[in-house]
C-alpha cells in the first residue's frame, strides 16, 4: 500500500508525464542566414535583404549621384533615411528593412549615410553630456554634424488574393529620394514581389 508521500508524488508526476507525451518533440536545425527559406509565404528576411540591395543599387546607378559628385568637387552625396511606412495587411519589420538599406548604401561607398530618428537624438544627448563631463581634448564638438543632402522615404503595400488553400501574395515597395534643399524628387524606385502559396489539405 502506498504511503501518503508516495501518493502525493504520484499525483504530481502524472500531469508532468502526460504533458511531456502530448507536447511532442521539437527539433531545431541551424541554417545559413543567407539561405532562402519560405515557410508561410509572408515577407521575410530574404525579401528584406534582396529588395534593399536591388533598390539601392538602382538608385545609385542613376545620373543624380554622378552629377552631385561632379558639381561638388568630388564629394559623395549624403543621405538620411526617413520613414518607410508599412501600409500592408501584414506585419512587416520595417526597421530590419531600413537597416538593410543602410548597409547596402554604405557597402557601395558611393554615398554617405547619416543617422536619423532616435539614434540621432541619442548621439546629440551624448555630445551635450560630453561638454560637461568629458575632458576638453576628447569631447565631441557641437554643431559639427554632417548635413544630409537627400532624404529617402517609402512605403510597402500588399494585395492578397485567396481562395481555399491557394493564395497569391503581391508586395510592392516604393522608395523616393528627395533633395532636402529643393524638395525635388531625384529618384523614384519600385520593386515588386509575387508569391503563389498553396496549402495542401485545405478544402477549396
Amino acid at each position: 500500500m502506498l504511503s501518503r508521500t508516495e501518493n502525493i508524488l504520484s499525483l504530481v508526476m502524472i500531469p508532468l508525464v502526460m504533458s511531456a507525451c502530448s507536447s511532442g518533440r521539437t527539433t531545431v536545425d541551424r541554417i545559413d542566414p543567407q539561405q532562402t527559406v519560405d515557410v508561410s509565404g509572408n515577407w521575410n528576411d530574404t525579401d528584406s535583404r534582396l529588395v534593399a540591395e536591388e533598390m539601392i543599387q538602382d538608385a545609385l546607378a542613376h545620373p543624380w549621384s554622378r552629377r552631385f559628385t561632379e558639381a561638388n568637387t568630388g564629394q559623395r552625396p549624403t543621405i538620411v533615411i526617413g520613414r518607410v511606412a508599412n501600409k500592408s495587411a501584414e506585419h512587416i519589420n520595417v526597421n530590419t528593412f531600413v537597416q538593410d538599406m543602410v548597409r547596402a548604401f554604405i557597402q557601395t561607398e558611393t554615398a554617405r549615410v547619416v543617422s536619423s530618428g532616435d539614434a540621432r537624438e541619442q548621439l546629440r544627448d551624448e555630445r551635450f553630456d560630453q561638454q560637461d563631463f568629458a575632458s576638453p581634448e576628447t569631447r565631441a564638438r557641437l554643431r559639427n554634424e554632417l548635413g544630409a543632402n537627400f532624404m529617402l522615404l517609402g512605403e510597402i503595400n500588399t494585395i492578397f488574393d485567396r481562395e481555399g488553400g491557394r493564395e497569391v501574395k503581391f508586395y510592392q515597395v516604393d522608395l523616393n529620394l528627395t533633395s532636402l534643399e529643393s524638395n525635388e524628387l531625384i529618384w523614384v524606385g519600385q520593386k515588386q514581389i509575387k508569391k503563389f502559396v498553396e496549402r495542401r489539405g485545405v478544402r477549396r
